[in-house]
């Protein structure tokens, strides 16, 4: 029988490429629905598939309860974060989840220092006077010789490490856990294992850690007070769970932090009522951090080889 396949990826549905090809050559029977779809939306279709090829919609136990007593048997992550799906439940219900790592660390290292540059450079701000047909000019600040935290050193982390060291910054790194071999080969490195003695030491804090248990708001009410101050810039491309959200908003409007630049938010696409919009020391780009052609078609393959590997087992 021909496999029911659901791509619920707006990245990989919205870019032209092999991906779609590949996707294309394969006897399924394909649908595509524009995620991230929430608990009641992924609920009400899930038993129609053996596979989804998604992006960050909500596989709750309920879902996947759902899907295993159809015939779901793979989702097939396009990206690397796994925090929407309860691992746990698909593997008591024998659903296999697979991602694909290694693969878009420069794409969002290079968004981290765009932001980084935006905002030090005012470029957001310029761009929206001159636009008005105005000539005010800001001051902007340099990168070299500032203190940067990377807070998470995989993948993506040490692009953002090579790149922060090619602008003459002074790189600081929080890991639960060494990479001997990468410090050795970038001694310059500062390694520290205490969240709170990093930012203390730090500037700007760049986000690169996974969202789980013992991450969720790892920077919380207590941090940003303690151990944060008005010259602290804050980067999350990572997951917004790793803020307290609260903290976070009422630090950036007391000017308590000197501001946040973000790619991910507690509800995406952002809502009306999201109270950081316009905020001048915030800038927000909507989830596009992997989001190159370059990467897309890279992921998508990943993605789309992770379910003809599946099926073919």
């Amino acid at each position: 029988m021909r496999k029911n396949v659901l791509i619920t990826s707006t990245s990989f549905q919205d870019t032209p490429g092999i991906h779609h090809e590949i996707l294309k050559s394969q006897d399924w029977i394909c649908d595509y629905e524009r995620g991230p779809l929430n608990e009641d939306q992924i609920h009400k279709i899930i038993d129609k598939y053996d596979a989804v090829l998604c992006g960050d919609d909500d596989y709750t136990d309920k879902v996947l309860l759902k899907g295993s007593k159809a015939k779901l048997k793979l989702l097939s992550k396009y990206g690397v974060g796994l925090d929407k799906i309860n691992l746990k439940s698909a593997e008591k219900y024998n659903i296999r989840v697979t991602n694909c790592p290694g693969i878009n660390q420069v794409s969002v290292s290079e968004h981290v220092m765009a932001l980084l540059l935006t905002f030090e450079k005012n470029i957001h701000h310029q761009y929206n006077s001159v636009i008005k047909f105005s000539w005010k000019r800001m001051i902007g600040n340099e990168l070299k010789g500032k203190k940067i935290a990377i807070l998470g050193c995989g993948n993506i982390g040490k692009e953002v490490v090579k790149k922060c060291l090619a602008f003459e910054m002074k790189v600081n790194v929080f890991d639960l856990k060494k990479d001997n071999i990468f410090h050795e080969k970038y001694p310059e490195i500062k390694f520290f294992k205490c969240i709170e003695s990093i930012i203390q030491d730090s500037e700007i804090i760049s986000l690169h850690l996974p969202l789980n248990e013992s991450t969720n708001e790892i920077i919380n009410n207590r941090i940003i007070t303690k151990f944060m101050n008005s010259k602290t810039l804050l980067i999350n491309t990572a997951r917004s769970g790793l803020i307290e959200t609260k903290a976070l908003i009422s630090s950036l409007k007391s000017n308590k932090i000197r501001g946040y630049l973000t790619d991910v938010l507690d509800d995406e696409p952002i809502k009306k009522e999201n109270k950081m919009v316009r905020l001048s020391n915030v800038i927000i780009t909507p989830h596009i951090g992997s989001r190159t052609y370059q990467n897309v078609v890279k992921q998508g393959l990943k993605a789309v080889n992770n379910l003809i590997d599946f099926f073919n087992l």
